[in-house]
């Protein structure tokens, strides 16, 4: 018998009851999926981080592991020890540790005691052992912010050896970048878990607006097609769902050990590419 690639989906803390709401009935319909774990985002210099909370603490009592994203931009010592024991009081064992995106206005400065995911990976190991699972960010394609793919790389593996347990990488189009990614640092000796973060596509003016802000590549062949479509949604979905699951063909049949989703706190997109890949429980 196959096992079936694990999976697990991304949600962001709702900003309204109606999105609340909302989200209540976008998770319960993926956790018919039988996912891993959910992870809630948090927002620049941790901007929404109440609603990360509450809306962790909320989805995670109801029975699947609920992962909080954790920035260390803005954040103090204290804070950080005050939040990370909150969630360990509630049962929480999963962290994705990021750096987080700057708050606009802040310029080069972060404003807190920490300056890089690595330095919040190795003080939740120093402080918490290993009560909690870390996943870190990798980026096939290079963080924007990086000075080569090379000095890329180097953060990546110290990330690795600071702690992290497994990464979730940017979204991405071409699967050679994962795979090329994935076999740089194996090379060095760096042997985590690197999870593809998939991005479902509904509609092209919000993605190509994503995609340009954080780095990743729309192949032209797919903004050429995309943007052809014009405003027929119908047309963008139906060829999304063609093109992602392919590329998540490619990716399980080269040996990615999950798929992470970026449900934008939707439903339809993630799930039917679940269904076409036969990751949806029979």
């Amino acid at each position: 018998m196959t096992m079936k690639t694990p999976i697990s989906f991304e949600f962001f803390p709702p900003k309204t009851e109606e999105g609340a709401v909302k989200l209540q009935q976008v998770h319960a319909e993926l956790s018919t999926l039988k996912p891993e774990f959910f992870s809630v985002t948090y927002g620049a210099g941790g901007s929404t981080q109440e609603r990360t909370i509450n809306t962790v603490l909320d989805l995670n009592a109801k029975g699947i592991s609920t992962a909080p994203h954790l920035s260390c931009i803005g954040s103090t010592t204290a804070l950080l020890k005050g939040l990370l024991n909150r969630y360990q009081a509630h049962g929480i064992n999963r962290i994705v540790a990021l750096r987080g995106d700057l708050p606009s206005g802040m310029g080069g400065g972060t404003g807190g005691d920490f300056n890089h995911a690595i330095d919040l990976v190795a003080f939740i190991r120093k402080e918490y052992g290993d009560a909690f699972h870390l996943e870190v960010a990798a980026y096939p394609e290079m963080h924007p912010q990086a000075g080569s793919i090379e000095k890329d790389i180097q953060h990546f593996v110290a990330k690795a050896k600071a702690g992290a347990d497994s990464a979730i990488t940017q979204y991405f189009y071409n699967a050679d970048a994962y795979f090329h990614f994935v076999d740089r640092i194996r090379a060095i000796g760096c042997d985590i878990p690197i999870i593809p973060g998939i991005m479902p596509i509904t509609n092209y003016s919000n993605l190509a607006r994503f995609s340009d802000a954080c780095g990743a590549e729309i192949p032209r062949w797919m903004r050429k097609q995309l943007e052809a479509y014009g405003d027929d949604s119908a047309s963008i979905k139906a060829f999304g769902l063609d093109v992602v699951s392919r590329l998540c063909e490619q990716l399980i049949a080269g040996g990615a050990p999950a798929l992470h989703f970026y449900s934008m706190n939707q439903t339809a997109a993630s799930k039917a590419i679940c269904d076409r890949l036969g990751l949806s429980p029979n």
